[in-house]
């Protein structure tokens, strides 16, 4: 719908590369999400993934800068055509970009955090969440890619089944705390948050391809009781 909705606004080719900009984004946050993922489960070495993975996250920065140059050309040449469409696009840009760094995040416990994992209570949990983020991706970029609103509210769906696990985990966490080895409930609890923060973040990216403006970085509580 969000694209959609810029294709009837206008024929210009700069926004139709924004676009394609913003799905190479999420292409590449995909990309960093599994690799941050691969070092936490040792099925990849950190130092062979740093440069790389780093590389990639500037990659998304410029093509953050390069969505932004492109929406400023055009409301530059068409002055207070598209406005609230432009910044919506700039704003999901952004989302895509907080990605990155949160996939960096992952990354970073699973380099710095070498005492492994033995707690099986918030291992498989976040596990899952794990899986249910990376099928996220999936569905974002499809969304963002084809106007497809089906895989926008799968996306939601999944979005309101992680955010409030993840919470539940560090409550819980926080009442374990003499159960759990302190560096061991620090490495889970940060899991949490940044799984969190990404799903939040791609949440946000499908609410703009559903074309609802105006909910934009007001993922609400009630958004997440809706079922």
């Amino acid at each position: 719908m969000f694209r959609q909705l810029f294709s009837a606004l206008t024929s210009e080719n700069t926004i139709n590369l924004a676009f394609e900009d913003l799905t190479q984004m999420l292409r590449d946050g995909a990309w960093m999400f599994d690799r941050a993922n691969e070092v936490l489960h040792s099925t990849a070495p950190a130092d062979e993934v740093r440069q790389p993975l780093y590389e990639r996250d500037r990659s998304i920065n410029e093509l953050e800068r390069s969505i932004r140059r492109k929406v400023l050309r055009h409301l530059t040449v068409n002055p207070g055509h598209d406005v609230a469409i432009c910044l919506a696009l700039m704003s999901v840009a952004k989302d895509a970009e907080r990605i990155g760094d949160y996939c960096k995040n992952v990354f970073e416990v699973g380099h710095f955090y070498r005492e492994g994992f033995h707690v099986t209570k918030y291992q498989e949990p976040l596990d899952r969440i794990a899986a249910q983020v990376a099928e996220m991706f999936g569905m974002v970029i499809k969304s963002a890619q084809q106007s497809d609103e089906s895989s926008a509210r799968k996306a939601l769906a999944l979005a309101r089944e992680v955010r409030p696990h993840c919470d539940r985990l560090i409550e819980e966490l926080f009442r374990d705390e003499d159960r759990v080895e302190f560096h061991e409930a620090v490495a889970y609890s940060l899991l949490a948050r940044h799984y969190k923060r990404v799903a939040a973040h791609l949440a946000n990216i499908a609410t703009a391809a559903l074309g609802r403006l105006e909910d934009l970085d007001f993922y609400s509580d009630e958004d997440e009781s809706e079922a």
